[in-house]
């Protein structure tokens, strides 16, 4: 799966409450924990109690009560002892190493502690997409330069407003993957995911940093340790997800990705994403048919939980706090049946641009190319290859035409500007059409007659 990195903004609002653990209050059992700490162990060698905290991302009493109880089974020893608690380190015995090299067999995770699922279920029901209404202002913003024409932001705006998904469709080139990559930076605030979640002995490995941008944070010292509440180190605070796949998505890779080896679980794309936003680019073109993927979002889309499968034959509901914006050549009526396309919520033709809006695009795409715009040949583009080439006025047009251009004049050591000549011949490396258009366009701009 490809992810798509995507800046989102400039200024964040505070995350929601953070997760603070407690001592005394943790869902996972205390042999994984001992078991991760025999890792932890074998891994570093040696470690000071602040240090096992921090890896770990509990508190010095819970990890404290784990420690004494090691050293009662002689898994673990001091080497050395500062003059405060926090100072104290502890390595592994030859029992603990014993003990470390079959909890390596059971699991491979090293990594702060695993949340538990009525934990991750919490987290993410408080910190809702659906919490965060998307304003005008914050739809202009994240639109920037682009060209919209009609009720189009309006329609858009109610769409992410809905709770629904997205439906962009329309011909190749109308601009339906620009503009779902301009609707994620409407995402505002931060949200907390875990590291991992434990579920019946599994490790489901939640945050990836490709997808999970973290909010830098104060770093704990180690005056921490004698509190009894401190902030949960199992979560990271990130800005909220954006994932974005597109034809390389597989039916395979909407479930939980197990690792013989490691035996480890990796979350799908929809876990990741959740409390963002989810785009699935250019459906249809998936090694497996769009309806038998669409029909895997049926009940998440409806009811916002999925349902996924550990190996075991277990399976588990997770939340579906995602946006999904489904980006598409063909119409909903190819796509799917009327079951389906009820659950899309909203259906957005994406097409060509009137001759207004394609001007103010040729004018972007001049600045981007570093070409001086020059009203005389653009004019020719738009009144006579055109019409003449039967061609729409499709954003995606003007900046490819008009690159070519460029790199032609880089070519021949010369300052790039615009010519009738050069933009017909840009026009025809671009849409390998021969030296004839499909129809002749007489001085006025009408069409003369059909070849």
């Amino acid at each position: 799966m490809q992810v798509e990195q995507i800046p989102l903004r400039a200024v964040s609002p505070p995350a929601r409450s953070a997760p603070v653990v407690r001592a005394d209050v943790l869902g996972v059992p205390d042999a994984f924990l001992i078991d991760l700490l025999l890792r932890h162990l074998s891994q570093m060698g040696e470690l000071r109690l602040f240090e096992i905290s921090q890896r770990l991302g509990l508190s010095a009493i819970r990890i404290g009560s784990l420690l004494e109880h090691m050293r009662s089974l002689q898994l673990i020893e001091v080497p050395r002892r500062g003059e405060i608690e926090g100072d104290v380190s502890y390595a592994l015995t030859d029992d603990g190493h014993a003990q470390a090299r079959l909890a390596f067999e059971k699991c491979h995770y090293i990594g702060p502690a695993p949340v538990t699922l009525n934990e991750y279920v919490s987290q993410v029901n408080k910190q809702s997409r659906r919490l965060q209404p998307t304003t005008a202002r914050q739809l202009e913003e994240a639109m920037g330069d682009v060209v919209t024409e009609g009720d189009l932001l309006p329609t858009l705006g109610s769409a992410l407003n809905s709770g629904k998904a997205i439906y962009l469709y329309g011909v190749s080139g109308a601009g339906k993957s620009y503009l779902a990559e301009h609707l994620v930076k409407t995402l505002q605030g931060d949200v907390w995911v875990p590291h991992a979640v434990y579920i019946e002995g599994e490790v489901i490995q939640v945050f990836d940093p490709m997808v999970h941008h973290a909010v830098e944070q104060p770093v704990p010292t180690e005056r921490h340790l004698s509190r009894e509440e401190v902030p949960d180190g199992r979560w990271v605070r990130v800005a909220r997800p954006v994932v974005i796949t597109g034809g390389e998505l597989t039916l395979e890779m909407l479930g939980l990705e197990f690792d013989k080896l490691s035996r480890l679980y990796v979350a799908p794309p929809q876990m990741k994403a959740n409390n963002g936003i989810l785009v699935i680019d250019d459906l249809g073109r998936q090694r497996i048919s769009a309806r038998d993927l669409l029909n895997r979002w049926i009940v998440p889309l409806d009811r916002h939980v999925d349902y996924l499968g550990l190996h075991t034959g277990a399976t588990f509901q997770v939340p579906f706090d995602v946006t999904v914006i489904f980006a598409s050549n063909m119409t909903p009526e190819e796509l799917t049946d009327p079951a389906f396309a009820r659950r899309l919520g909203y259906k957005i033709p994406i097409g060509a641009l009137s001759q207004e809006g394609y001007r103010k695009v040729i004018a972007q795409a001049c600045q981007r190319a570093g070409v001086e715009f020059d009203a005389g040949p653009i004019e020719f583009m738009i009144d006579h290859l055109h019409p003449s080439y039967d061609t729409a006025y499709l954003p995606c047009i003007p900046y490819d035409v008009i690159s070519k251009i460029r790199d032609r004049a880089l070519y021949m050591g010369q300052s790039p500007r615009l010519t009738p000549e050069l933009i017909e011949w840009a026009w025809k490396a671009y849409f390998s059409v021969g030296d004839k258009p499909q129809r002749e366009v007489g001085s006025n701009g009408t069409e003369e007659r059909e070849k």
